[in-house]
C-alpha cells in the first residue's frame, strides 16, 4: 500500500473544504491535499442551478455551479491538488487515513487533518413515512440530480415536504422542470424561509404564488404503486386527513451530518448537531482533527461554510506551527426547546467562535425569552431575544467564556 505524506489533508472539496485549502496555501502551507468522494469538486453547490450564492464571502451574487467553479479555478490557480473519486476508507491514527481511488488503495500521513464532508436531508425512510414505495419520491438533493446531472423527467406535479430555505431550491429546480407545486406542506405554524441575503427575498416572493402553503400538517402516507398517485396530510388541530394528487414528492431539510468519518475516527459526537463535537477553535476531540462547514450542523448556507472553513484554516496554521491542543474540554449543553448550539466545547485555549458569537437553533416559534448560560448553579450569561424561528440560526454572545471554569461542571444552555 503507498504511503503518501502531507501537512494538511483537507476531507471533501465543498466550500468549506476549498475555501479553507486556498486560505492555507495563502498563509505559506506547501503541502495541502484535497480528497473529495464525488467525481467532481464543489460539493452541494454545483447541482443548484439558482442565483443566491455568495453573498457573504464574494460579496456577489452567483448561480451555484458559478460559485462553486469560482472556488475549483481558486485551488487550481493556487497548486492544490484536488483528488476527486476519493474516498477515506478508515484510520490508522488520527490524522493517517486509509483510502480507495480508481487508482488503487493508498494511506496519508498527514500533521493536520480538516474533516468537511457536509451534510444530507433526512430520506423519507428515515422520516418513518408509511406507504408504497412508488417511483417520484426525492430529497432536494436527489431531485437536482436528475433534473441538473442526469437530465431526466421527474413529474407533472409535486408535493413539497418542508418550508424552509432549502425547500426554496427545491421548489426553483421543480419550476425550471417545468413541474407545477401542489403545495409546500410544513408541521410548523408558518414558513420558516428567512431571508440572509436579497437574492433569496426576490425569488420567494416571486414563487410564493406558485406554492400553496400548507401549515400546521404533516404527510402522513405516500399513495401509489408504480408511481405516487398522491399524498395523505394530516391536520394537527384536528387530526383530520385529506389527500393530495400529485405525482412527485420531494422531502426536505431535516439534515443530518455526513459523521461516519467522524465516527469510525472514534471523534466525540455532539448529540444535538449529530456532528463530532468541536470546540472555537475547531478542533475535535483528536489531536490534529479539525471540522468545519455543515459537518458540524445541518444546515447553513454555502457561504457561511466557506467562511468557516477560512477560520479554520486559522486554526490549523497555528496548530501546524505551535502544535498546541486542549486536551480537556467542557461540553456544552442544550435542553430544548434549543436543539443544537455551536461550538459545542469550550476549552483552555483563549479562542474565539469562527463567526465571533455561538450561533443555536430552536425547534418551535419562541417570542420574549431569554437564553442562560449556566454552569451548575452558576448563571454565567442571560441575552434576551423577541423572537426565535425553527430553521433559523440565532447569535448568542461570547461575552460568559471569560466567567466559565475549567475545571467545573459541563454548561448548559437553556431557555427562560
Amino acid at each position: 500500500m503507498a504511503i503518501e505524506r502531507t501537512e494538511a489533508l483537507i476531507v471533501g472539496a465543498g466550500p468549506a473544504g476549498l475555501a479553507a485549502a486556498i486560505e492555507l496555501k495563502r498563509l505559506g502551507v506547501a503541502r495541502v491535499l484535497v480528497v473529495e468522494r464525488e467525481d467532481e469538486p464543489g460539493g452541494i453547490p454545483r447541482l443548484c442551478h439558482h442565483a443566491g450564492f455568495g453573498w457573504r464571502d464574494l460579496h456577489g451574487v452567483f448561480t451555484g455551479p458559478g460559485y462553486a467553479r469560482h472556488y475549483v479555478r481558486r485551488a487550481e490557480a493556487a497548486g492544490i491538488e484536488i483528488r476527486t473519486s476519493t474516498t477515506i476508507t478508515g484510520w490508522q491514527g488520527p490524522t493517517t487515513a486509509n483510502f480507495s481511488s480508481p487508482g488503487g488503495l493508498g494511506q496519508i500521513e498527514a500533521r493536520a487533518v480538516l474533516l468537511a464532508t457536509g451534510c444530507r436531508e433526512r430520506p423519507r425512510a428515515a422520516r418513518l413515512v408509511p406507504g408504497s414505495r412508488p417511483q417520484g419520491v426525492f430529497t432536494t438533493g436527489s431531485l437536482q440530480r436528475f433534473v441538473y446531472q442526469q437530465h431526466l423527467p421527474v413529474g407533472r406535479r409535486a408535493v413539497i415536504v418542508g418550508a424552509e430555505l432549502v425547500s426554496l431550491s427545491a421548489l426553483m429546480t421543480l419550476r425550471q422542470a417545468s413541474v407545477s407545486i401542489a403545495a409546500m406542506v410544513t408541521e410548523l405554524s408558518r414558513h420558516q424561509i428567512y431571508f440572509p441575503y436579497l437574492p433569496a427575498k426576490w425569488y420567494f416572493a416571486d414563487l410564493r404564488a406558485r406554492a400553496p402553503l400548507l401549515t400546521g400538517a404533516r404527510v402522513s402516507r405516500i399513495l401509489g404503486r408504480q408511481r405516487v398517485e398522491g399524498v395523505e396530510v394530516t391536520l394537527a388541530a384536528t387530526g383530520q386527513t385529506e389527500m393530495i394528487p400529485c405525482d412527485t414528492v420531494v422531502f426536505t431539510g431535516d439534515w443530518i451530518p455526513e459523521h461516519e468519518l467522524a465516527r469510525l475516527g472514534g471523534l466525540a459526537i455532539d448529540p444535538g448537531t449529530r456532528g463530532p463535537q468541536v470546540d472555537p477553535g475547531l478542533r475535535t476531540s483528536a489531536r490534529g482533527v479539525f471540522a468545519a462547514g455543515n459537518l458540524l450542523r445541518g444546515a447553513e448556507t454555502a457561504d457561511v461554510s466557506a467562511l468557516e472553513g477560512r477560520q479554520a484554516a486559522q486554526r490549523i496554521l497555528s496548530f501546524l506551527q505551535q502544535a498546541t491542543w486542549s486536551e480537556r474540554v467542557l461540553p456544552v449543553q442544550t435542553e430544548a426547546p434549543i436543539t443544537w448550539i455551536f461550538p459545542n466545547a469550550v476549552g483552555a485555549a483563549n479562542d474565539l467562535p469562527p463567526s465571533g458569537y455561538f450561533t443555536f437553533r430552536v425547534r418551535e416559534f419562541c417570542r420574549s425569552v431569554q437564553v442562560c448560560v449556566c454552569q451548575g448553579e452558576r448563571l454565567l450569561h442571560a441575552q434576551a431575544f423577541r423572537a426565535l424561528r425553527p430553521n433559523d440560526s440565532a447569535r448568542l454572545s461570547r461575552r460568559w467564556l471569560d466567567a466559565v471554569q475549567p475545571d467545573g461542571e459541563a454548561l448548559r444552555v437553556v431557555m427562560r
